[in-house]
Formats: structure tokens, C-alpha cells, sequence
């Protein structure tokens, strides 16, 4: 079996983020943190998440993300999954952060997406099936 461990994201704040983070997983929390040297470039590290996974924050990100909008070589969404879409849209509502796609309902899922505070596309999928056959299908 395979299963993602962590993600490691250059951010701009890691503060901002984990508000968004925080927002979107009240369950989980700072792991650990230091300071490191990336190519010359002193930063900051965050593990933020829980026993089993976690999101890497790495300060000192420059530049834009990618233009989402475009074909553009690079990362286009990551996504979670949840069993309470609507509970999670309603936090990271109430902590600020706006919907960037609207909900969509299919017959066994449900997704909406938002941004993160660094421009990381991030969608949340709810399904209504456990058969994995019928929660890929796209009607």
C-alpha cells in the first residue's frame, strides 16, 4: 500500500497558511519546526498536520504561484477529502478565505474548491459512495 505522507509548500507566511490549514483540519496541529538553509537561502519550517500526515510550510517563497488559469507546467490543485463538505466550507468561510469554484454535485460526490493564502488551489471532495467505481464517475 502507498499513501502520501506529507506535501512541502514554499509559502510566503507560514502563519497566514496555517490559519488556512487550521480553518480546514481543527484536528490538527504544529508537529514540529526549525530553521534550515535552502540553496543559500535561510528559512522557516513548519510540520503542521496529525499523527499520520502533515503539510511542510517552508517561508521565504518569491514570486507568484502558477496562473491557475493556464497550461502551465506545475502543480494545479491538491485536494481532501472530507465527510462534512459543508462544515469545512462554512469554517474556512468563517475564518475569511472566499470559494474560488463553486460547489459541484455529481451522483456520488460532491466538490468545491478554494485558495490558499499563497495561491495553492486546494479542493474538498465529499463522497456518497464507497464503491470506488462510482465515486470516479463524472455524472
Amino acid at each position: 500500500m502507498l499513501t502520501i505522507e506529507h506535501l512541502n509548500l514554499v509559502v510566503n507566511n507560514i502563519d497566514d497558511t496555517i490559519k488556512f490549514y487550521q480553518a480546514l483540519a481543527p484536528h490538527w496541529k504544529v508537529r514540529s519546526q526549525g530553521k534550515a538553509t535552502w540553496y543559500g537561502t535561510p528559512r522557516k519550517w513548519t510540520h503542521f498536520g496529525d499523527d499520520y500526515q502533515f503539510l511542510t510550510f517552508n517561508d521565504s517563497g518569491t514570486g507568484n504561484n502558477r496562473d491557475l488559469e493556464s497550461n502551465d507546467l506545475g502543480l494545479s490543485h491538491f485536494a481532501f477529502s472530507t465527510n462534512n463538505l459543508n462544515a469545512a466550507t462554512k469554517r474556512l468561510q468563517a475564518a475569511g478565505f472566499e470559494i474560488k469554484v463553486p460547489l459541484r454535485k455529481d451522483k456520488h460526490r460532491m466538490n468545491i474548491y478554494f485558495l490558499d493564502p499563497n495561491g495553492y488551489e486546494i479542493e474538498l471532495v465529499e463522497y456518497q459512495s464507497d464503491i470506488p467505481s462510482e465515486r470516479n464517475l463524472d455524472a
